[in-house]
């Protein structure tokens, strides 16, 4: 039997993922070019979130409240994302371009943050011969600043530029293999990362961040090239006037259902972040585990999310309410995290990787689900692809830096004041700081669910229609 070239088309859209994301005007080749920021920025959050926690707080034995403060930092910038991304959305260099500039800059805010990380950190860790003692804080600081405005910036315009070049018809598959191109960073570069970190030293150290900063402007390069078209402006004409960004945030905040979700969004993230800080050093600390095992970690994380956007793909595919699925995704997080705080006292890691596998699951499922609830929000006149994309990282990314931070901080106290003897001696171990954070998680998550009930009404009210979903499954907000 000869197949015919329909018939191939047909075959390809079926079985490749993704190959129906492609248009005339932005080909396979581009778009696969372009979505290799994604793979930098998932580099970048597992060495902040990931590598380095571990690093800082078992081998180089800064106190895990520093610690938190320093990973903190990336993600405090993220309230600057709603401005970037308005920026890009307005801006028009001498060449025509608008996204390439902030994609550009943000990738050597990024790049130059982390080539001068390892020895930041080095210092941090009490190597030091000379200067203030407080200059290891300092430059830590200045460096996990510089990755994340790189890291937030980078990713605002990058996203918002492949908004732009996709179709009407081609949009949510384009930014949702975006998406899943950044689960993919995240898992490439924990496995290659941990590897690379077997047989730590601070000269291996700074071997694999130093390359990890080249690799990032090189990626970026490569993925901008010639993404947008040249359109030179003339020098006789008149600029258009401008919205002010005051004007234009009013006005995308004027959606009625848009503070309630946003604010459901908050504490979903808060709930499912604040163990970041924690999960490689409790592997390490409590349940034994070396350098490049607690590495695979933000991979497991990272498989756990992939699956969850392609089951969440399906059931909202054949109508699932996405509030409904969102709370089906907390619940998977309250059993995900009952599993970490077990893993402990039973000493079984394979316990404690199935719990963050789960957390991974849950928490794809809670972002995609609550995403396609929020694309149902009225879109308005001086809302732009850029500030769109912004505000839902910001509300995103700002509570998990308050979640590093928090986690950070109530690990050390908890765990101080049981080593003090305040709780008794029964709870006088090790793991009481975590088991207590993951605790707090439980109940945020809890909260989370009372917030969803009131958006689960108001689904009934705006039901959405069974199949609509493959079509308007699009990440084109979805902040990272």
């Amino acid at each position: 039997m000869i197949l015919s070239r329909n018939h191939v088309k047909a075959l390809g859209k079926r079985f490749l993922p993704f190959s129906d994301a492609a248009s005339d005007a932005f080909p396979l080749s581009d778009l696969l070019r372009l979505s290799l920021f994604q793979v930098s920025v998932g580099m970048a959050t597992v060495l902040l979130l990931g590598t380095l926690n571990r690093v800082m707080i078992v081998e180089l034995g800064v106190p895990t409240i520093i610690v938190a403060v320093m990973l903190a930092l990336p993600v405090l910038v993220a309230p600057l994302r709603p401005l970037l991304g308005f920026k890009s959305d307005t801006y028009r260099s001498s060449l025509g371009w608008r996204r390439i500039p902030y994609l550009w800059f943000g990738s050597l805010w990024q790049m130059g943050g982390l080539a001068v990380m390892p020895f930041a950190l080095i210092v941090l860790g009490g190597d030091q011969t000379t200067g203030p003692s407080w200059a290891g804080e300092a430059l830590a600081a200045t460096a996990f600043i510089a990755t994340g405005l790189g890291l937030h910036m980078t990713q605002t315009a990058g996203l918002a530029l492949a908004a732009d070049r996709a179709n009407d018809t081609t949009r949510p598959r384009v930014v949702a293999l975006l998406y899943v191109m950044f689960l993919i960073g995240m898992g490439i570069s924990a496995v290659i990362i941990g590897w690379l970190l077997t047989d730590f030293s601070q000269l291996q150290l700074i071997r694999v961040v130093q390359g990890a900063a080249l690799a990032t402007l090189l990626i970026n390069l490569l993925a901008l090239w010639k993404q947008e078209p040249l359109a030179p402006t003339s020098r006789s004409a008149t600029p258009a006037a401008k919205p002010r960004f005051r004007d234009a945030w009013a006005d995308y905040a004027a959606g009625g259902r848009a503070g309630r979700l946003l604010a459901t969004v908050f504490v979903g993230t808060l709930a499912f972040n604040m163990q970041d800080v924690l999960l490689e050093p409790y592997g390490g600390a409590i349940l034994g585990l070396s350098v490049s095992s607690t590495t695979l970690l933000t991979a497991l994380w990272a498989t756990g999310a992939l699956f969850g956007f392609a089951v969440s793909a399906h059931w909202l595919g054949r109508g699932q309410d996405p509030i409904r699925l969102a709370a089906r995704g907390v619940l998977i997080g309250i059993a995900s995290f009952s599993a970490l705080v077990f893993s402990a006292p039973m000493q079984a890691p394979s316990v404690f990787f199935v719990g963050v596998c789960g957390i991974g699951l849950g928490a794809g499922l809670f972002a995609v689900a609550t995403l396609t609830s929020a694309m149902t929000l009225p879109k308005r006149g001086l809302t732009g692809q850029g500030l769109a994309l912004g505000a839902w990282g910001a509300a995103q990314a700002t509570a998990a830096g308050l979640a590093i931070l928090a986690g950070g901080g109530l690990k050390d106290v908890i765990g101080s004041m049981a080593q003090a003897g305040t709780f008794g001696a029964t709870l006088n171990t090790p793991s009481i700081g975590y088991a207590f954070v993951y605790h707090i998680e439980i109940l945020l998550l809890f909260a989370t669910l009372i917030l969803l009930a009131p958006l689960v009404r108001l689904s009934f009210k705006r039901p959405i229609k069974a199949g609509t979903h493959p079509d308007k499954l699009g990440l084109a907000e979805f902040p990272s």
